[in-house]
């Protein structure tokens, strides 16, 4: 067969030899990844403790706007976490030689890490295939961050029907006793 019939050639996916072998850009997604997940693990720590402490003060599930506040909080915890995390990956992309610029390494790595894609800057490529593996891991990450927020509004609901449990158990309780001694002091009046 010749070169033109019945399959086409790119030059891009041409073997020479000063390309880079695909394990290294592997070990490095699988690296970054790693140090992601860590970045996550450390917000996830400071929002679990927040609200457990917020819990343990008997705050949380009790006002809605102050649960408004604790969900706030943990939010923007989580975006601190992804915005360390892309310009973590942007760090990479400039330290890979693709950026000349940190700020342009940043922007394409949200653009990666987002999932929206960035057609204005297309790495070479033998670093390629970071950005699609940039993108899985932020969906990873947004999807842990998406759980956790998740577990948060869960638990101060539950806290909050635990609480109307409790009262109206108790005041059950005291509708149920007075009327039970209206009776027994009615009872022995007469």
């Amino acid at each position: 067969m010749q070169e033109g019939e019945g399959y086409e050639t790119n030059q891009d996916d041409m073997a020479t030899p000063d390309r880079i072998a695909i394990l290294l850009p592997v070990g490095v997604a699988v690296t970054m990844a790693f140090s992601t997940v860590i970045i996550q693990a450390l917000g996830l720590m400071a929002i679990v403790r927040f609200v457990r402490n917020e819990l343990r003060l008997g705050r949380a599930g009790v006002q809605f706007w102050w649960d408004v506040g604790i969900i706030v909080g943990a939010t923007l915890v989580a975006l601190a976490a992804h915005m360390v995390a892309i310009a973590s990956w942007g760090l990479v992309f400039s330290l890979c030689g693709e950026f000349s610029q940190l700020a342009k390494a940043v922007y394409h790595s949200g653009m990666n890490y987002t999932t929206l894609g960035d057609s204005d800057n297309l790495m070479s490529p033998s670093w390629r295939l970071l950005a699609p593996l940039e993108a899985a891991n932020g969906m990873l990450m947004f999807g842990v961050s998406t759980a956790m927020l998740f577990a948060i509004v869960l638990r101060l609901i539950q806290t909050k029907f635990s609480e109307f449990s409790i009262r109206s158990l108790n005041q059950g309780r005291r509708g149920k006793g007075r009327d039970w001694n209206d009776r027994s002091s009615s009872s022995g009046a007469e």
